[in-house]
């Protein structure tokens, strides 16, 4: 019986091989400058997403602006006032906080209104960009690649989209607070410029996007044996260290509260990764 099956797993092994050279043979070969006419045509369409998305960021971006990029300025931000209901009352977050934006040069408010819309609109066109790079790999897959390949670049996309949600809803929100309630001197009234705004918002939610990517960028690494669950296991207490380090860098406050809701969903992210890369 072991030998019959050991026969049989033999002989699917044989056969997925003789299918994938026949697929190969039957396949166009395409030459360097081919590949390079593929990729050319692909960033063109990218380009052209990005361009119609942005015409319609460009037009929803003062009410987008409004409801949604300056409302952790107020304490009427509603994650400010769920907090404060979830934690009865421990969290304060009903009192008068009101910051106002100013702009102080000529040209910032059009000039961020540009940036802001190429902003969004490139973390909006993420599930097309990565449709794009899908289809230009997928004929270099075999079979029983595709499958894993079409989770990992779907896994990734809501990844990036929770980072980006989570820095929204949490990192930015509470460190922005907490630098503009700090007060070195009662003398010094602070005013916060736009582009200062606009930069360190758009900064923690792309980096907080970016960073969550590490399960999938773990798996790749160990696909191509780099790295293994021993390895990382055995480099945990190393990785915290560095994660905590990555988390005083993400938050610019360096307050110990903003810092631990950086630390912990990234440490989360390392124990995910220990469970998605091969042994």
């Amino acid at each position: 019986m072991v030998q019959s099956k050991k026969g049989t797993e033999m002989e699917k092994k044989e056969n997925i091989g003789s299918k994938a050279e026949e697929l190969l043979e039957s396949m166009p070969e395409l030459t360097f400058w081919d590949h390079l006419e593929v990729l050319r045509w692909a960033l063109v369409r990218i380009a052209g997403v990005m361009v119609v998305i942005t015409i319609f960021t460009f037009m929803a971006m003062p009410y987008i602006f409004d409801q949604y990029i300056l409302a952790p300025t107020t304490s009427n931000f509603f994650v400010y006032q769920w907090l404060e209901e979830v934690s009865g009352g421990i969290l304060n977050f009903s009192d008068d906080f009101a910051i106002q934006i100013i702009n102080i040069n000529v040209a910032s408010q059009f000039f961020t209104h540009i940036s802001t819309s190429l902003s969004l609109a490139l973390v909006l066109s993420v599930p097309y960009i990565i449709y794009e790079i899908w289809k230009f790999i997928r004929p270099a897959l075999f079979d029983h690649e595709v499958k894993h390949v079409r989770f990992a670049f779907l896994g990734g996309t809501v990844m990036f989209y929770l980072g980006c949600l989570i820095a929204y809803l949490l990192v930015f929100p509470f460190t922005f607070r907490f630098l503009t309630e700090y007060e070195l001197s009662a003398a010094i009234q602070n005013q916060i410029d736009l582009s200062s705004y606009i930069g360190n918002f758009v900064m923690l939610v792309m980096v907080m996007g970016i960073v969550f990517e590490m399960p999938l960028l773990a798996w790749v690494l160990s696909c191509l044996g780099l790295i293994t669950k021993s390895f990382l296991r055995q480099y945990k207490s190393y990785a915290v260290v560095g994660l905590m380090v990555l988390s005083a860098v993400i938050t610019p406050s360096g307050d110990p509260f903003s810092m631990m809701l950086v630390a912990i969903p990234l440490y989360l992210l390392y124990e995910m990764s220990i469970l998605v890369v091969k042994e």
